[in-house]
């Protein structure tokens, strides 16, 4: 297993997070394959612009791709086809009970929630079941550009207070993450960091974000369905 510079209950789950982007299919498939193959932690299914015929479709595609590298998927918001195709989920505050995402989906199951930048948010989260608890925007981005920022200060005491793994999501990239990092921070959120560029140019990204988080994420990835 890899080892990182974190409390012994917040070892499995660590480093980067990559969330789809609407990219056509063909397009973000063998860009997701470049970072899969050189590493990540988790993988989150976010298709904002897919017909609701077709998400499961591309869901399949891309759960294919994480199990032949052996890294998790997360279905965005969408806990019925989290069910359907047994992956884990995370839940923004306007999508449903967290209480009924984990008796759905199982003990062991990977559920993130948004807890915005209220470490009152977190706790409810925490003490419902989450696997993770989100935080941002941490820098502006163009994903969300009028998401409300949080604080670095509340991403430490968030790590401090909390057992779960603290997840940061806004604006995030390698030239920003060391000071996130030292906030605490075991999961960081990106999509234009490494979506933005071609698949040629991603494992490059990839490896500097694991030199970086002084990860080696390709001989370590958590066990898909653990819930912590």
């Amino acid at each position: 297993m890899t080892k990182f510079d974190l409390p012994a209950g917040k070892q499995r789950l660590y480093g980067l997070y990559l969330i789809t982007n609407d990219d056509p299919l063909v397009v973000l498939l063998p860009k997701l394959e470049a970072a899969l193959q050189t590493g990540i932690a988790l993988l989150q299914f976010r298709r904002k612009k897919t017909p609701e015929a077709q998400l499961e479709q591309e869901a399949r595609a891309i759960l294919a791709l994480c199990q032949h590298y052996n890294v998790c998927l997360v279905i965005n918001d969408n806990l019925q086809l989290a069910k359907i195709l047994n992956c884990g989920v995370h839940l923004g505050q306007g999508d449903g009970s967290l209480v009924d995402a984990r008796a759905t989906l199982g003990a062991d199951a990977i559920i993130g929630r948004t807890c915005h930048a209220s470490l009152a948010l977190a706790a409810q989260a925490a003490e419902e079941g989450a696997s993770y608890l989100a935080f941002g925007a941490v820098y502006p981005s163009s994903t969300k550009p009028n998401a409300a920022r949080v604080a670095l200060s509340t991403l430490t005491q968030a790590s401090q207070q909390f057992t779960q793994p603290i997840c940061a999501i806004g604006g995030l990239s390698v030239e920003n993450a060391a000071e996130i990092k030292l906030a605490g921070v075991a999961l960081f959120a990106v999509v234009g960091d490494v979506l933005n560029l071609t698949a040629d140019l991603i494992p490059d990204r990839i490896q500097a974000w694991h030199d970086r988080l002084k990860s080696s994420l390709i001989s370590g990835s958590p066990q898909c369905g653990s819930a912590t």
